[in-house]
């Protein structure tokens, strides 16, 4: 497997940065395992979804960051389980956890969202954990698309916990608006879940026209990430991008 793209800033204030989504249910499974997974990525941006929520939340989440050699950034139970973390290379512009509608018997669901900046480069960020109802995952695909759209920067990126297929009605009106990275650059692996016998690719990340995806996959055979972490970490697997963010015209 071809090693994917180290994260760099360019002369011209492009920067390439690279995106980690990852499903780590609740940290109920190995948290040294999920960290090395995650600190072996090396990413600028992770996307968390089922982050902690309840009971001393903010300190497993501070205590995941640094074991990975991050930082928070937003996002947890105040956004019912996304959360995003980041390295110190990202300056943040801002941050704003939104929570979406509610529908009785059904789970809260939210969306993590930043605006940061690598060198010349800004950048829309939005972590999402769609429902397991189709219509209403459909719903909150249209919001997730109109959030991103109002974020007020040319370049976004999208990511998380589908819940669906590559075929289904919502990820395929994400896919008609934004590139699925995956698809515009395959890289390692394609399927997500479950960890253990993975057969359907239902975490993506979803990048505005204007970037440039170099490689997207789960980052199976990446130095560093071993086949038994990847099973002890967590239910899902990950999905690591390099992505290219031209630079923000003055």
């Amino acid at each position: 497997m071809a090693l994917l793209p180290n994260s760099r800033t360019e002369p011209d204030g492009s920067a390439v940065v690279r995106v980690l989504t990852y499903n780590i249910r609740s940290m109920r499974d190995d948290t040294d395992a999920l960290a090395r997974v995650i600190r072996a990525c090396a990413p600028d941006l992770v996307l968390l979804q089922e982050a902690p929520r309840f009971f001393r939340w903010r300190k497993k989440l501070a205590r995941l960051a640094r074991k990975s050699d991050l930082v928070m950034l937003t996002g947890g139970a105040t956004a019912a389980g996304p959360a995003l973390l980041c390295s110190l290379r990202a300056t943040v512009e801002r941050t704003e956890d939104v929570l979406l509608p509610l529908t009785p018997g059904m789970h809260r669901r939210g969306l993590a969202t930043a605006v940061v900046r690598f060198g010349g480069a800004r950048l829309g960020v939005l972590g999402c954990h769609l429902s397991l109802d189709r219509n209403e995952r459909y719903e909150q695909g249209g919001m997730l698309l109109d959030r991103l759209a109002g974020m007020g920067v040319e370049h976004a990126i999208a990511g998380g916990d589908i819940n669906e297929a590559p075929d289904g009605p919502t990820f395929r009106r994400l896919a008609a608006t934004l590139q699925d990275a995956r698809a515009t650059a395959p890289w390692g692996g394609e399927l997500t879940w479950n960890a253990t016998d993975p057969d359907r690719r239902i975490d993506a990340i979803f990048a505005t026209p204007g970037i440039e995806v170099l490689a997207c996959g789960v980052p199976h055979d990446h130095p560093g990430v071993t086949e038994q972490d990847l099973r002890s970490a967590t239910d899902h697997l990950p999905v690591l991008a390099a992505l290219k963010i031209p630079p923000t015209a003055p």
